[in-house]
């Protein structure tokens, strides 16, 4: 299988290094390209990637494309190297927002498009990825992009429709945990702790508490009994969340990121 990127930026270059890295086909199998022509020597040197004269060419050389540029790009593109796209491509596209009817009306009849929706740790490789596919994507395609994202991270597999959800939950949630680990830090320093210890001791805390999660096979609210006791520390803390209806707070930043990628869907 020969992948063409076409986008080497900091989330395109994350996950052709995964794909590299993941042996999901040979180095030399990896072909890149973009106008900035350092991100593409970077990755020629660094996972011994193919560089291409322009879009179209690495499309026609190209198995399966793997689009990772900006939203405002996306039709322009497709619509270069639409003459060199055959039944034999298949096209991924991590573009928030560009649906894949969209897409499709830039493409040859019939062609194969999925969507993909990673977050920033896909970066360091604990990203969380949605996939969706079109009409005319296969169920080997859809292993095909499982197993390209999943060399950055986990994946799940949704409908279209589903991945403004996961915009609003993974997609924007690592702000969401920024926040709060911001928070965490920012008063443990107030009640005296030095703020380089404050901000390690916040950031392990939440790794920690979500490592808990992924290992055991309780649920959130198991592990928070778990470290809740009568008249306790944890108990104060949770009293004053409840109050605050924090719950509540998070639900509603998921819902409006949700909505605002549906609407952003709908604009592009």
């Amino acid at each position: 299988m020969k992948i063409g990127l076409i986008g080497c930026g900091r989330m395109g270059s994350a996950l052709i290094g995964g794909i590299a890295k993941s042996n999901i086909t040979p180095p030399g199998n990896i072909i890149v390209h973009d106008p900035n022509t350092e991100s593409v020597e970077t990755l020629v040197n660094n996972i011994g990637a193919s560089p291409a004269e322009n879009n179209t060419d690495l499309s026609s050389k190209s198995d399966t494309i793997l689009l990772a540029v900006k939203p405002q790009y996306v039709n322009s593109i497709l619509e270069e190297i639409a003459s060199v796209i055959t039944p034999n491509h298949l096209v991924i596209s991590i573009a928030a927002g560009v649906t894949i009817n969209k897409m499709e009306a830039c493409c040859p009849e019939g062609t194969r498009i999925i969507r993909a929706m990673p977050n920033t740790p896909a970066m360091i490789g604990y990203g969380a990825t949605g996939i969706a596919a079109g009409q005319n994507a296969t169920s080997d395609d859809l292993g095909i992009a499982r197993k390209m994202m999943q060399s950055v991270g986990i994946v799940v597999e949704t409908t279209e429709p589903q991945l403004d959800a996961v915009t609003g939950l993974s997609g924007s949630g690592p702000a969401y945990v920024y926040t709060m680990i911001k928070a965490l830090a920012n008063q443990a320093e107030k009640e005296g702790l030095e703020r380089d210890d404050a901000l390690q001791l916040a950031t392990h805390t939440v790794m920690g508490a979500a490592h808990m999660l992924e290992q055991t096979a309780k649920s959130p609210q198991d592990l928070i009994d778990q470290v809740t006791s009568p008249g306790g520390t944890t108990l104060a803390g949770l009293a004053v969340l409840a109050e605050l209806e924090f719950e509540n707070t998070v639900a509603q930043c998921v819902h409006t990121a949700t909505e605002r990628s549906r609407k952003i869907a709908t604009e592009s």
